[in-house]
């Protein structure tokens, strides 16, 4: 029978080793935190530059009251033409206009994001459940959407205001709102965008979660190209289910800018009292059709924006288990 003496030491050992193994998961779930930052903030720089001219496209179409059909007075009338009218009169730089505070927006975003939604699966917040996942996609979609929301304003302006430039820079358009409006000015039109980004990001992550588990049935072993085009799947779903609560977004932070009038009418500082006024008066004054201006590039832009972002997240992820694993 061993003594009491020769007890403790073993159940000091034990206590010695659960502690090590706890510091150890510690550290694991640090460092796989850690890498969900860096690695959704990669993913969204790398998307963001690829698409940046469909999003110059889509924004210059959804701020145009003139409607979109060929033949009508109006300034873009088409994706082609919307290009090849911005390089003519622009430069082609302007297709890549308002990229830097678009950087600023889509690195830390997609930090936040993944980084939220790694916790939540972590945790296995809302349950293990596929419901789960558009839940988690939610509530990272509200946690990156407030921690970027004024770099997503300032990209819009930029990204709008033609020639001559009512903006020299990013700095400049802030400064100036932040005068004339108040921290208030770079918070324009979050309300109508947090209810435009709980559906989206919501359906995103959730149909993405969805469409991974049935590719893996399919038995097909390219996971690059699952994850891409799982990532296809939910960017599209996502965008085209959210796009007129996208366009009464745009239209609450460009109101006010004193843009030239050859781009189309301007939209007064006060021409809408709240998200539900600003959907009636589109549909009064536009149509239905409206509030799908700037749905194609839109679409044509988020789809492949989704796919590259879960394609080099996940690689990106993959590699760093893998070095993870090595050391």
């Amino acid at each position: 029978m061993a003594s009491p003496s020769q007890a403790e030491p073993s159940e000091t050992t034990h206590a010695s080793t659960r502690s090590k193994v706890k510091e150890e998961r510690r550290t694991i779930q640090w460092n796989r935190a850690h890498a969900s930052v860096v690695c959704g903030a990669v993913a969204g720089a790398v998307s963001r530059v690829v698409i940046a001219p469909l999003d110059v496209v889509k924004i210059r179409f959804q701020v145009q009251l003139e409607p979109l059909q060929m033949g009508t007075a109006s300034k873009y009338t088409g994706i082609r033409q919307a290009m090849q009218t911005i390089v003519k009169e622009e430069g082609i730089v302007a297709l890549w206009r308002g990229s830097v505070p678009g950087l600023l927006l889509t690195a830390p975003y997609t930090a936040i994001q993944f980084a939220v939604v790694s916790e939540l699966k972590e945790k296995a917040a809302f349950g293990r459940k596929p419901a789960a996942s558009f839940l988690q996609g939610a509530v990272a979609g509200v946690s990156a959407t407030i921690g970027s929301y004024p770099f997503d304003l300032l990209r819009t302006t930029l990204a709008v205001q033609g020639e001559p430039k009512v903006y020299r820079g990013m700095g400049h358009a802030a400064t100036t709102i932040l005068k004339r409006k108040g921290i208030q000015g770079l918070y324009s039109g979050l309300g109508p965008t947090l209810v435009e980004i709980i559906p989206y990001a919501a359906i995103q992550f959730g149909v993405y979660d969805l469409l991974c588990a049935s590719w893996k049935k399919t038995g097909l072993k390219d996971e690059k190209l699952g994850t891409f085009m799982c990532g296809l799947g939910a960017g599209l779903l996502a965008k085209f289910c959210t796009h007129p609560l996208d366009v009464v977004k745009k239209r609450f932070q460009v109101a006010g800018l004193e843009r030239n009038l050859v781009y189309g009418a301007r939209i007064n500082e006060k021409a809408y009292r709240n998200l539900v006024d600003c959907v009636f008066q589109i549909l009064k004054k536009e149509g239905v059709g409206g509030l799908f201006k700037g749905a194609k590039p839109s679409l044509v832009k988020s789809a492949p924006a989704a796919a590259i972002t879960f394609l080099v997240y996940e690689s990106l992820m993959k590699a760093a288990s893998a070095k993870q694993g090595d050391e």
